[in-house]
């Protein structure tokens, strides 16, 4: 299965994505990593695993007054050349419009901090653990979904259930949440790759 990880920060969930498949334990290949920021780490995790990547901001088309949708009409030219199986948005900080969904539909897979119908967008692991110290939640946890243009609410293929102890602090919390995360993306990919060889 070839992969294209799109990332925006230090790529951790990318290093789970290239552990897993060094040791045997995910047949795939990652043909590409995109990121929106040039100093993002997980370019350089990237390079010392020999993988390809694209630096592919926003910011160019923002300041020629271009529109959104252009700018997801040329990444998805960009990832199209490399023929992916699966686009996985391992910290991605963009929506990505139709524009680009319609190029690769059922084929885009997101990895969001929070549980299924709780803290759509930014920030799900502070908001998580903030609710629960308000007594609003019992828990917090992961999903990977397939992406639709409704921002974190597409079909749920893994989630994982993270628990809150008494006296975690948000950063304990967090660390908990990235060790789910390393383990549901895997599996998720995992999931799909069978059930594509099962076709």
């Amino acid at each position: 299965m070839r992969l294209v990880v799109l990332i925006s920060g230090s790529g951790s969930n990318l290093q789970a994505i290239i552990d897993a498949i060094d040791s045997g334990h995910l047949d795939a290949k990652i043909a590409l990593v995109v990121s929106n920021r040039q100093s993002a780490y997980g370019l350089q995790r990237a390079d010392a695993a020999g993988i390809p990547t694209l630096y592919f901001p926003l910011k160019p088309y923002r300041d020629a007054g271009q529109p959104r949708n252009l700018y997801d009409t040329d990444l998805a030219d960009q990832i199209a050349l490399h023929t992916p199986d699966l686009i996985v948005l391992a910290g991605w900080m963009h929506i990505l419009s139709p524009a680009f969904l319609n190029r690769f539909p059922r084929q885009v897979i997101n990895l969001h901090p929070a549980l299924p119908g709780t803290f759509p967008g930014t920030d799900g692991i502070r908001r998580t653990y903030e609710a629960y110290q308000r007594g609003e939640v019992e828990h917090g946890g992961c999903m990977i979904h397939y992406v639709i243009p409704e921002v974190d609410a597409g079909d749920v293929i893994v989630k994982e259930i993270v628990p809150i102890e008494p006296g975690d602090t948000l950063e304990q919390f967090e660390e908990h949440i990235h060790a789910a995360e390393h383990r549901i993306i895997v599996e998720a990919i995992r999931l799909i790759a069978g059930a594509g060889s099962a076709k």
